[in-house]
């Protein structure tokens, strides 16, 4: 794609990625705009599973992610999850283990970021960059930002999070009557709120709770526990309050005051957590419009019962990235370029939004027609994550360069607009 201006809002997980792909195409010019004044992830841990660490081999950056992992990373067959019902003051026990290549693979959120900015060629970053509009002049966007300044682009990505304002302007644009699809700008409350800490595991080790109610990250120096309480009423529901907030150890060990010993061994190990309202986006009917795109949490922010999100996030950016670099991407083949990426991302993206939020009812028991009935409820929670394994991620990829090159050639699909 010759002298094309690429800006990538947002510089997270997604948006990093993203530029770090971008970078192995020198006729690619783009810039990422960050709103903080410095890359930085909030959170402890994150995983990813064997179809992400595909991508990271193809990028190149494996190395240097096994570097980081919990531990360096095979193919052979390891844990994924280890489900256990522990919701009662005896012993609990496991119903359901699954088994993967590669297994969870974990790593603290701040390191896994760090490897995307180290490989970020120097001077393709601004900080202090808040995103506070944008506007479609002809073939150019005009974007403004809070401080002041301004730039302009010719295809604009928005990864900027669940709390996007690109996807906010995007739909405002698309809104005809003000009412469907201005309805999908703002994400919504799950009725979940998840405890987070971190525990050295030090304090843990010989406690066999260790790799049943959370997972170790930083090389495995560090134990990670989520637990999360929910309230399937309150899913849609407003929540008044900020998203995060710091809570005492006395208020997490009080939810789950009457479960097994082991859970309460390890919830005594905490010290410092903090209290995170979970957000989901609705589907989205579309991720593109013209020469504007949403990645990552900006298109398809999800709840983490499938440990998926950042996973998510990298596959879009390595679709996208590997469409933008093609000899098929031109000025003038941006907005089908778009569309390509769409195809390929949002049915895989929207689904496995949707399973995240299905995982999370069937772990807590409350999964219509299943219940607790654990002999059904395990293989059914194990195809959940089918998707992992369905296509390899250049299949893909194959996928949008047809579907593209059809387009380019006039023969359109059913499903463009």
């Amino acid at each position: 794609m010759e002298n094309d201006d690429v800006i990538c809002s947002g510089g997270g997980i997604s948006g990093l990625c993203l530029a770090v792909a971008l970078s192995k195409y020198a006729n690619v010019d783009f810039h990422v705009y960050e709103a903080a004044e410095r890359f930085k992830e909030i959170g402890a841990g994150v995983m990813i599973w064997t179809r992400t660490w595909t991508i990271l081999e193809l990028m190149g950056l494996s190395e240097e992610f096994s570097k980081i992992a919990h531990a360096p990373p095979d193919s052979s067959l390891a844990v994924g999850f280890d489900y256990r019902k522990s919701d009662q003051p005896s012993e609990g026990f496991r119903f359901h283990l699954v088994e993967v290549p590669h297994g969870c693979i974990r790593f603290h959120r701040a390191d896994f970021l760090d490897v995307f900015v180290n490989n970020v060629p120097e001077g393709a970053a601004s900080f202090s960059k808040r995103l506070s509009t944008y506007s479609v002049q002809g073939d150019e966007i005009h974007l403004d930002f809070h401080d002041g300044s301004k730039a302009t682009c010719d295809l604009l990505i928005g990864c900027d999070g669940i709390k996007s304002i690109v996807r906010k302007h995007l739909f405002e644009m698309l809104s005809n009557d003000g009412k469907q699809e201005l309805d999908l700008i703002e994400p919504t409350f799950t009725g979940t709120m998840a405890y987070r800490a971190l525990i050295p595991t030090g304090l843990v080790t010989g406690s066999s709770i260790a790799g049943k109610a959370s997972y170790s990250i930083s090389r495995g120096s560090i134990v990670n526990v989520v637990a999360l309480t929910s309230d399937p009423q309150k899913e849609n529901t407003i929540f008044d309050g900020p998203w995060v907030t710091p809570c005492s150890k006395e208020e997490v060990q009080g939810c789950f005051c009457d479960w097994e010993p082991e859970v309460q061994t390890l919830l005594q190990c905490i010290e410092k957590p903090t209290k995170w309202a979970i957000y989901q986006l609705k589907p989205l009917p579309t991720y593109v419009s013209r020469n504007v795109a949403l990645v990552g949490d900006a298109a398809h922010g999800m709840a983490p019962h499938q440990g998926a999100g950042a996973g998510q996030a990298i596959e879009d950016a390595y679709v996208l990235a590997k469409l933008l670099g093609s000899p098929l991407a031109t000025r003038g083949t941006l907005a089908h370029v778009l569309r390509a990426y769409e195809h390929v991302r949002r049915p895989m993206a929207n689904a496995v939004l949707q399973g995240s939020r299905d995982s999370g009812l069937m772990y807590e028991f409350n999964y219509p027609g299943l219940g607790d009935h654990y002999g059904a409820l395990g293989p059914v929670i194990q195809s959940q994550w089918d998707w992992v394994w369905a296509t390899h991620p250049d299949e893909e990829v194959t996928r949008g360069l047809t579907y593209l090159d059809h387009n380019i050639q006039g023969h359109w699909h059913s499903d463009d607009t």
